[in-house]
């Protein structure tokens, strides 16, 4: 028991508090600073390791409980910030400036909600004060401009002393680039591969990001030129594989995983959308229109984490085709809270890597 209540007593009680998912001392891991005391109130700051910490409260539950342990304490004031971890580099790929870390959400095929995913996931790390950007690497099919409710804006282009760069558009906490903003609506991009390679170089560094924690890359289908040139120009901190439960589009998935890991980039999991439809008049029922239960079945045979599975609702379609995720237009449905816990578990695991590599 500590006679004097000062910092050091403060910390030293708070030494047994782990971080649950790095499962270390708080304490040795600096997340607990500006201690301060006046007579029986303490005040510290929790320094988390993202914005999107789904255990924040049980976090500072646990500092509360400890300080009050000390004789004297009156009042526990817990102020919670937070600061992402930057992914490490790797030899021969250049990070983006300002941006801490690099997400791809792939496929293995077309038409599974990929960028349904992206664009929510997106919008959900931004909702915890997270700084997001979202680039739409799908050239040949950009929609995230219409997802993300800018389907009409425009991205200005500025001369710099350094070239030209463009400035992203923003809407709903996250900033966008994408091919649709350089074209008409009914322009079809028809390019060989050195040409997308240099778009996609383009996007990444010839854009005012700014400071990120994140920037999520909606790739294309498959395993083609644009997952080649973004493995190889930039470190990534992980791959989050999306899939529906038909076998078809598992055995797809299934490639675009094990092409992740060849490029030496770490597979955070993979999502199963449109697990089951709810009908919006009978939202106690669930019907299996792709089957059930791939998703798991497939991440326990390769051996990586089920991040989560999302429900086909009508309201997630509207959503997308109205350019308010469903994150935003509806946050209490069943798809919302799929796609904020899948969002906090990518986010938890990015900064278990950062801290541990």
């Amino acid at each position: 028991m500590y006679d004097v209540l000062d910092s050091r007593s403060v910390l030293e009680v708070l030494r047994p508090v782990q971080d649950p998912e790095l499962r270390k001392s708080l304490v040795e891991l600096n997340m607990i600073r500006n201690v301060n005391i006046d007579g029986g109130k303490v005040s510290f700051t929790l320094v988390l390791t993202t914005p999107a910490c789904p255990l924040r409260e049980f976090i500072v539950e646990d500092c509360e409980k400890a300080v009050k342990k000390l004789p004297g304490v009156t009042q526990v004031n817990v102020e919670v910030t937070a600061e992402t971890p930057q992914q490490k580099n790797v030899p021969e790929r250049n990070g983006v400036p300002g941006i801490k870390n690099i997400l791809a959400v792939s496929s293995g095929k077309g038409g599974v909600g990929k960028s349904t995913v992206a664009v929510n996931v997106a919008v959900a790390l931004a909702q915890t004060g997270a700084k997001v950007g979202l680039l739409d690497a799908d050239i040949y099919g950009p929609n995230d401009p219409t997802m993300l409710g800018l389907g009409d804006a425009k991205i200005t282009v500025r001369s710099t002393d350094k070239g030209e760069v463009l400035e992203p558009a923003f809407n709903h906490g996250v900033k966008l680039v994408s091919m649709g903003f350089l074209i008409d609506k009914d322009q079809p991009v028809i390019w060989r591969g050195p040409m997308l390679n240099g778009v996609i170089r383009q996007f990444l560094y010839q854009v005012e990001w700014g400071e990120l924690d994140y920037l999520i890359v909606d790739m294309p289908p498959g395993t083609g030129d644009a997952q080649l040139t973004l493995t190889q120009a930039v470190p990534m901190a992980g791959a989050v594989i999306v899939t529906t439960p038909q076998t078809v589009a598992l055995l797809d998935a299934r490639k675009g995983l094990r092409m992740f890991q060849q490029m030496n980039v770490p597979v955070l999991g993979i999502v199963e959308n449109m697990s089951y439809f709810i009908p919006p008049d009978m939202p106690d029922k669930q019907y299996d229109i792709f089957g059930s239960g791939g998703g798991s079945k497939t991440a326990t045979e390769l051996g990586v984490p089920l991040l989560g599975c999302v429900p086909l609702e009508i309201s997630t379609r509207v959503g997308g085709d109205s350019g308010v995720p469903i994150v935003v237009a509806e946050p209490d449905s069943a798809s919302a809270k799929a796609l904020k816990a899948i969002a906090f578990t990518i986010a938890g695991k990015v900064s278990v890597a950062a801290l541990t590599a």
